[in-house]
Parts: structure tokens; C-alpha cells; sequence
């Protein structure tokens, strides 16, 4: 088992690597995180997701082992010796423990500290200044929506382009401002300027009833500063204590979200041993592959309890009735495996019912044998 969960976590995290760099990637080309900090979005993103790829790899650990013994006839010996299939638990969850309160450790505390770094990157890098927004061959829209920049090329001294081009939106006065040459000034106050040479300034109205064209040899703009201050919180950025003294249907969906995580690892490794049982004559990744769609209707069940609370149509606390009720389906189906339980006959019991002698003088004839 240590070494199938050793193998099945490296292998797991280099696959969600590989998609987590993609989509960051495709959000730092769209302009939703800094280019230069993909790396460090990429850190967080897999830390707050670890405690998932954990419980993961913790289930196929499990089923992979057991699916091994079955294809091995190494439970047939152990079911000859008077063990029942019940007893692998004990062992399981010992080898289990140390992973589970590191499920809840991250998903408790790294979870909610790595989505709160990631916000902040992401709203640092949207609420930038507008000079540095600027991209030399790019249309680039101001932080505010209200002016749109674009330089043809950069000049080889930094802070200053060529063929520059503003357009500004201001009540109900439009402003398309061109110049051959522009530099970035900061004045005392703390300020920047952007200042344009040799250019020309179109003014118009929306109606266009009227029309301002001037030109000029040296042209001031002020740059909006950046709004350095961050919108609400979402709750996956809020401290699990912070969530648990303030309840509301958001912050009690999460929290339950996040414990639900590690009942969610407890609950697989009992699915695991009821789900374990292997045709010697069928294929090797049958189990595993019923593990993984095992694991995806389970996590995506979750996510749906969650949104479904955080809506308010329901009580937030129904997903930790839902952990309850798979515990006691997955446990009833282990003993009915554990104590050989058979389904009753139906046919026999009719039978029964309509000739009651028949039933007793066959109960007989096996007492006899």
C-alpha cells in the first residue's frame, strides 16, 4: 500500500501539473495573471488542491492493493484461515491515519491560505496601474474601462514609445488622442504623466453636434492610479475559524466542504474494501477504473451538495448527512461481503408462504444431511 499511494501521489500531482500549468498559462495570455508569477500561481493552486489528489491516491492505493490480493489468490488463503474480508480494516486505516489528518490539516488551513495568495496575485495584477498595463503592439483597456492605449513600438530608452494612440471615454464627450512620440514623467506629488509630442487631439460628442480638432507640439495626460482596494471576499479565501464564528449559508457550505474532505477519504477506504473484488479472467485496470469513476461521482456529488447550500434553497449541513449516509451504505455492504449475507430467495419464501410443510420438511432434509 505505501508504495502504490507513494507512486499513484507522484503520478497524480505531474498530471494536474501539467493541466494546471496549461490553464495558467491561458489565463496569463488573456491577462488574468502576471506572466512573471505563473510559477507562484502554480505553487498555491497545487497545494490548495493537494488534500483532493491525497484522497485520491489513498483510494486507488487501497483498491489497487485488494484487487492485487484477489488476482493473486492471496484472498482465498486468507478467507481459508477464518479472516474475514472485514479484518483488512484495521491494518488499512492504521496505514491510513497520518494521511487523513493531513487531508484535514490542508484542507482546513492550505486550502483557504493558498486561495487568499492566489486572489491577491490575480487582483494585484488587475487593479495595476494604467502604464503598466500598457503593451507595446497591444490595444490595452485602462483599469477604470474608460481609456484605451496603444503604442506601435517601444523605444529602446524605457518609459517611452512611439506612435502613441489614447482613446477616452468622459460623460458623453469621446477623446481619440495621437502623437509620433511619448515619455512617462513622475512629478512630486507622487503622480505620473504621461506626456505626448507632435500629435493632434480629436473631441466629439456622442450626438456629434459637436467637434474640437487641435494639435499640439507637447500634451500632459494624468494616469489614473490604481485602486488599491479588493472587493469582497469569497469564501474559499476565508480562515476556517473566521468561517466556523461567522455562519451564513456561504461560509457554513464551505466549511462543510472542507471537512467533508476528509470524511469523503475516510468513507473511500471502506467503499475500497467493498469494492475490491476482481475476475482473475478480466482485465487488471477494470477495479482502478471503477475506482476513478467511483471518486469522480462522489467528488462531483460533493460539489453539488456545496452549491446547493450555498444557494440557500437548502440547509448547508445536508452534505455531512450525505457523508453519514454513504458510511452506512458502504459499511453495510462490507458486512454483507465480511458474513457471506445473501439476498433472500424470493421464490423460495412464496413458496413457503403458500405450503408451509414444504419449507419445514426441506429445512429437515439439510438438518439431516
Amino acid at each position: 500500500m505505501s508504495r502504490s499511494f507513494g507512486a499513484t501521489v507522484v503520478i497524480l500531482i505531474t498530471i494536474v501539473v501539467t493541466i494546471m500549468l496549461i490553464r495558467t498559462l491561458g489565463q496569463a495570455s488573456k491577462g488574468s495573471v502576471n506572466p512573471s508569477e505563473v510559477s507562484l500561481v502554480l505553487a498555491f493552486t497545487i497545494l490548495g488542491n493537494l488534500s483532493i489528489l491525497l484522497a485520491l491516491s489513498l483510494f486507488i492505493a487501497c483498491v489497487g492493493t485488494l484487487s492485487r490480493i484477489y488476482r493473486d489468490s492471496e484472498m482465498v488463503i486468507w478467507l481459508s484461515c477464518g479472516q474475514g474480508l472485514g479484518a483488512f480494516f484495521k491494518p488499512m486505516i492504521g496505514f491510513a491515519v497520518p494521511t487523513l489528518v493531513l487531508i484535514a490539516g490542508l484542507s482546513l488551513f492550505a486550502w483557504p491560505w493558498s486561495n487568499q495568495h492566489i486572489q491577491e496575485l490575480v487582483d494585484r495584477f488587475e487593479k495595476r496601474g494604467d502604464l503598466e498595463r500598457v503593451t507595446p503592439g497591444q490595444f490595452q483597456e485602462s483599469a477604470n474601462g474608460q481609456r484605451v492605449f496603444f503604442i506601435d513600438k517601444a523605444s529602446t530608452v524605457k518609459g517611452q514609445g512611439n506612435n502613441v494612440f489614447i482613446a477616452t471615454q468622459e460623460g458623453d464627450k469621446q477623446t481619440m488622442t495621437t502623437a509620433l512620440h511619448g515619455h512617462i514623467e513622475n512629478k512630486s506629488s507622487g503622480e505620473k504623466f504621461l506626456i505626448l509630442n507632435n500629435g493632434q487631439q480629436l473631441v466629439y460628442s456622442q450626438d456629434h453636434s459637436t467637434l474640437k480638432i487641435s494639435e499640439f507640439s507637447e500634451y500632459g495626460a494624468q494616469i489614473g492610479k490604481s485602486d488599491p482596494n479588493i472587493g469582497t471576499p469569497l469564501p474559499r479565501t476565508l480562515d476556517s475559524w473566521y468561517l466556523l464564528l461567522n455562519p451564513s449559508s456561504q461560509n457554513t457550505s464551505e466549511l462543510t466542504w472542507r471537512l467533508g474532505l476528509t470524511f469523503t477519504a475516510f468513507n473511500l477506504i471502506v467503499i475500497s474494501l467493498a469494492l475490491a473484488s476482481v475476475n482473475p479472467r478480466g482485465g487488471k485496470s477494470a477495479p482502478l477504473m471503477l475506482a476513478l469513476f467511483t471518486f469522480i461521482a462522489y467528488f462531483n456529488l460533493l460539489n453539488i451538495g456545496k452549491n446547493y447550500g450555498e444557494s440557500g434553497k437548502g440547509s448547508p449541513y445536508v452534505m455531512l448527512l450525505f457523508h453519514l449516509a454513504i458510511l452506512t451504505i458502504a459499511t453495510l455492504w462490507l458486512m454483507r461481503k465480511h458474513n457471506n449475507w445473501r439476498i433472500f430467495n424470493i421464490r423460495a419464501h412464496l413458496v413457503g408462504f403458500v405450503n408451509p410443510s414444504l419449507i419445514k420438511s426441506r429445512n429437515s432434509t439439510v438438518g439431516k444431511s
